[in-house]
């Protein structure tokens, strides 16, 4: 999957006074990213805040994003969930033409063991008729997808390509790219070790702070992947502040505050979300004026 090698950038969702889809500020995001480097686009992942759209403003969002695209990027598109069966009927029932492959989250709340997450992700490979990105998030999920499981669903399911490994343990990764089969991608979810994940033999990144700062974010993973190491981190440590900064208070209320910052669209998140706070947004908007 050379597509998926690089920065991916998981894309949120503006709003806006009202709380209703600002489909023009989704447009101008598409647009930033592409003309800043990205390699490829995910489509409603956690950031996208899909938990809390409609079934046609995902529709929308969707449609939104593929023809302002025109086929520029690769597109991966989230589709989880913590029941199965709805995730399987899902992936049956949407048009997937557009989409290189599918990323899907661990099952989160049901906090099922290793068996059932392998057996989960063993009905949707298959289910699925394109290649799938798992992905490990514990701090949602309340559940560690253990590097055995990685393992085993990379060996026994060839669309099974990938990991998004968002756990924040170096040790972990390195675990799963130690044992991995060859052509199984291991991609860094968290934004601030995803240059040492690189490194040390991942492929890339599906970053939050990718989306805001595009241009030098993805220069410092294809740094990485050059293994121009020096480089890479002089632009990790220009970055690395803001990476903090748009976690400080939740996901993704302050990766849109640098966005608003930026001008790209406004702030606005849908309950049980809220805005950042104005210390924050003081701080990220002092972070970019310094950049």
């Amino acid at each position: 999957m050379k597509e998926l090698l690089g920065t991916g950038v998981a894309l949120v969702t503006p709003f806006n006074e009202d709380h209703s889809v600002d489909f023009e500020g989704l447009a101008r995001l598409v647009n930033y990213q592409i003309d800043n480097g990205v390699n490829y686009l995910v489509v409603l992942g956690t950031t996208g805040e899909p938990a809390t759209l409609t079934a046609k403003e995902k529709a929308l969002v969707k449609e939104t994003i593929i023809k302002e695209n025109k086929g520029r990027l690769p597109l991966v598109l989230g589709i989880g969930g913590n029941n199965t069966m709805a995730v399987v009927e899902e992936i049956k029932t949407t048009d997937l033409t557009e989409f290189a492959a599918i990323l899907s989250v661990s099952p989160y709340y049901n906090k099922p063991t290793q068996e059932g997450v392998y057996q989960h992700f063993k009905v949707i490979s298959e289910a699925s008729s394109k290649p799938i990105i798992i992905y490990n998030v514990p701090g949602r999920t309340g559940k560690n997808m253990e590097p055995s499981t990685v393992l085993r669903l990379a060996n026994d399911f060839k669309n099974i390509v990938a990991v998004k490994e968002a756990a924040g343990d170096m040790v972990q990764a390195m675990r799963i790219i130690q044992h991995k089969p060859d052509d199984f991608m291991v991609i860094s979810g968290d934004d601030m070790i995803a240059l040492p994940m690189v490194l040390a033999g991942g492929a890339g990144v599906i970053s939050v702070i990718g989306q805001g700062l595009p241009k030098d974010f993805s220069e410092m993973i294809q740094l990485g992947l050059q293994k121009n190491v020096d480089e890479a981190y002089k632009l990790h440590y220009k970055i690395m502040d803001s990476v903090d900064y748009i976690f400080e208070e939740c996901n993704p209320s302050g990766i849109k505050a640098l966005l608003q910052k930026q001008k790209i669209c406004n702030s606005n998140v849908r309950l049980p979300l809220v805005k950042a706070t104005e210390k924050l947004e003081q701080k990220i908007a002092k972070f970019i004026d310094n950049y």
